[in-house]
């Protein structure tokens, strides 16, 4: 018998939600056959098959989550059947591992549904067990926040787990008393009307809150906003339109310019680790990208061994498999700085959120047509665009932080040199 778990796909994954399975009660599969998908913080991934046989005994339906290393299927050789309990036991945390005796002497079910209906007992009872609380590690979190007593909450996840879905409905009917943060929630609460719609959150939206929210609330930012003078790379670009060599935007100068100033300035392309901070010899930048689901954040890698015109060809790249949901999870982790640029949608000036473990990210807005006063009193008409960078004052001091967007920007108004 050989478990499906959910696998840890990064550093940062502690649990992942099942999109879909791919395979039936029964089926026949191949080991590293792909026999689902699976949501984690970063992306959409296929699930493998970790052995060969047949597929059953089926513990997540889609939109479930649990956290690594659970199992949450099972592929049986010949011979072999869903040993007693399984389920249930797979989700109390002093389980063990069936014996092989079990494996002879059980019956599979017919499907995962009545698999599921012989658990239901065990779901029923679980609020009134006193000796243990099966519920995911966000669950757990929310509930002591807004002091509700998880042993009166009947979870709805496999073998009666509890998840976060199970404890809105379950405020009003907690034993214990509100906390100040379940009050001050409640409160927040805008009455609901009938011609109100209510969204359902994706997965991405859920992670990008829970990360937001980590970061603003770990992370002591400062910003800095500096106004740069692009229009030398608007000439620039309109030139390699007219000679046929591609098109360059300005993101992707933008990207080169910051590779450079973090090479130039390594405190800032840095991670904070407690008692140290490691300073990091290669620039991976990540590039803020909004999709139908949420926000991804896709990495080129070695941005400090590419030029202008290979930083662009795989920022393109990046940004097409991010809209396809075809990004790997090598291509979402390992970030060393952040770029989020709204200049397509006609703002002013914004600041971004650091995307940990980075030490800054930097906020692009939008390049407008101004009047400029030149260094002999002229008034000229220039595209200017305001930058602003976000920065961990753990790691960054307030000096460090303007020096580093006015390198950036030294090098945006001199674009020639973003060409070597």
């Amino acid at each position: 018998m050989t478990e499906v778990i959910m696998p840890k796909m990064g550093d940062g994954m502690e649990e992942g939600t099942l999109v879909d399975w791919l395979k039936g009660d029964g089926d026949k599969v191949k080991s590293g056959e792909v026999i689902g998908n699976i949501q984690t913080d970063k992306a959409t991934l296929e699930l493998e098959s970790p052995g060969s046989g047949t597929i059953t005994g089926f513990l997540l339906k889609a939109g479930e989550t649990v956290p690594v290393g659970k199992p949450i299927a099972l592929i049986l050789k010949d011979g072999e059947r869903v040993p007693s309990g399984w389920g249930t036991a797979q989700y109390d945390a002093g389980a063990t591992a069936p014996s092989s005796e079990a494996l002879q002497s059980t019956s599979p079910p017919a499907s995962p549904e009545p698999l599921r209906a012989t658990l239901a007992p065990e779901v029923a009872a679980a609020p009134s067990r006193k000796d243990r609380v099966v519920a995911s590690p966000l669950a757990k979190r929310i509930a002591a926040e807004r002091g509700i007593d998880l042993q009166s909450v009947v979870g709805t996840g496999p073998g009666g787990r509890i998840t976060e879905k199970d404890l809105p409905s379950s405020v009003a009917s907690s034993v214990q008393a509100p906390t100040p943060t379940a009050i001050a929630t409640q409160s927040a609460q805008v009455p609901a009307s009938g011609s109100d719609t209510t969204v359902e959150l994706s997965r991405l939206r859920q992670i990008t809150a829970k990360r937001t929210l980590e970061s603003k609330q770990q992370v002591p930012h400062f910003y800095v906003t500096v106004e740069v003078d692009i229009e030398s790379i608007v000439v620039m670009r309109a030139q390699f339109e007219r000679e046929g060599s591609g098109k360059v935007s300005v993101n992707d100068f933008v990207v080169r310019a910051c590779t450079l100033a973090l090479q130039d300035m390594p405190e800032v392309n840095a991670v904070y680790q407690g008692k140290t901070v490691q300073q990091l010899s290669a620039v991976h930048i990540g590039i803020a990208a909004a999709i139908d689901e949420g926000l991804t954040v896709p990495v080129i890698k070695n941005a400090h061994a590419m030029s202008l015109r290979q930083i662009s060809v795989r920022a393109k790249e990046l940004v097409k498999k991010a809209r396809e949901n075809k990004l790997g999870m090598d291509e979402l982790t390992g970030s060393t700085f952040s770029i989020s640029n709204m200049g397509m949608l006609d703002v002013d000036n914004f600041i971004a959120i650091i995307n940990q473990p980075n030490a800054a990210i930097l906020a692009i807005a939008s390049a407008r047509k101004k009047a400029v006063v030149t260094e002999d009193d002229q008034i000229v008409v220039r595209h200017r665009m305001n930058i602003t960078g976000s920065f961990d004052h753990r790691v960054v001091d307030g000096a460090v932080g303007a020096k580093f967007v006015n390198v950036v920007r030294a090098y945006l108004e001199n674009p020639t040199r973003l060409l070597s």
